[in-house]
């Protein structure tokens, strides 16, 4: 029988990783199926897949895509009522998918459901899900707080964190999954936007816990790491209107001081020139609606916002 579950796990590279993953995986209580998509990997990922983890399914590329095209490829390739992305750093307690899913099993009006993330030394919160102010900038819920706060309702919840979140297929293909438009960051905030606009509540499985160990794909503030947010953020504040609404002048306020204040650390451009160049791209594409008040927290203000982002940075620095 097809199993219920898919766990989509995106890999380049980082055999250590990935091993790690499958095996914390292997001890689950749930039943389910892995898809590793191979994103091209020059060291021994491929070959270690095929000789130590027969069972799992595994979509290999020729060359390294964009992350948004490989998870889409390993979502296609299987037909799970639920679809679990997992990111090769994160191990999950025994019981995690289990704890996962339920939320969707139990009310169909559920899109996506947050885990709880930990950071290595399972003392402090690296996510619950993300949150969003009003100008559609998201932050990870919760971060560098105790374990036991999980459970708190503020910031209010836009959708999960893409290092490990389930979704239900139906909705992830009435939204088109994620935006291929977006090589990576920010590609996850933009599908929780879409699911909550497309009607998707989302919910946080607070007994689902995993450890995210932390990696760093493109490189500590490296400038493509920083071009390639400028891209995403420049993108989607035109998708979705945000500097034809009445938090323009905040959004404007916003991006003006951290493109200064990254030239000004860095001494480049790349944040700026990745923004105008995501804003760009955009050009001519649908609009997207705004999606509704209770996925985005109006609570957080102008300053709030600022010190999460410098919070994001810092910890960028040290993935």
């Amino acid at each position: 029988m097809t199993a219920s579950i898919d766990v989509v796990i995106p890999a380049y590279n980082r055999w250590d990783l990935t091993s790690g993953c499958l095996r914390h995986l292997d001890a689950q209580t749930a039943a389910h199926r892995v898809i590793v998509v191979d994103n091209g990997s020059t060291d021994e990922t491929r070959a270690s897949l095929r000789r130590d983890w027969p069972r799992v399914k595994v979509v290999e590329l020729d060359h390294n895509h964009p992350f948004t095209r490989a998870v889409n490829l390993g979502v296609a390739a299987g037909d799970g009522e639920y679809v679990v992305l997992l990111n090769n750093d994160v191990e999950l307690r025994p019981d995690c998918l289990e704890h996962l899913v339920s939320p969707l099993r139990e009310d169909s009006a559920v899109g996506s459901v947050a885990a709880v993330l930990l950071q290595p030394d399972e003392l402090v919160i690296d996510s619950v899900g993300v949150t969003t102010d009003v100008t559609l900038a998201g932050f990870p819920r919760l971060q560098g707080l105790a374990p036991e706060q999980a459970q708190d309702l503020q910031p209010l919840l836009t959708g999960p964190e893409g290092t490990a979140a389930a979704y239900r297929r139906a909705a992830w293909e009435q939204v088109g999954g994620l935006d291929e438009s977006i090589v990576a960051y920010m590609e996850i905030i933009d599908l929780a936007l879409r699911l909550r606009g497309a009607g998707w509540s989302s919910a946080c499985a607070l007994d689902a816990v995993g450890v995210h160990l932390g990696s760093a794909t493109f490189g500590r503030r490296s400038v493509e790491q920083r071009r390639l947010a400028g891209f995403s953020r420049g993108y989607l504040l035109r998708r979705y209107g945000v500097l034809q609404s009445r938090f323009a002048l905040r959004a404007l306020f916003t991006e003006t001081l951290v493109v200064a204040g990254d030239a000004l650390l860095t001494r480049d451009l790349a944040a700026l020139r990745g923004r105008l160049a995501g804003w760009r791209s955009a050009r001519g594409l649908e609009a997207r609606s705004r999606p509704p008040a209770e996925a985005i927290d109006g609570e957080i203000s102008l300053r709030e916002s600022l010190e999460l982002r410098r919070g994001l940075v810092r910890e960028r620095a040290r993935a």
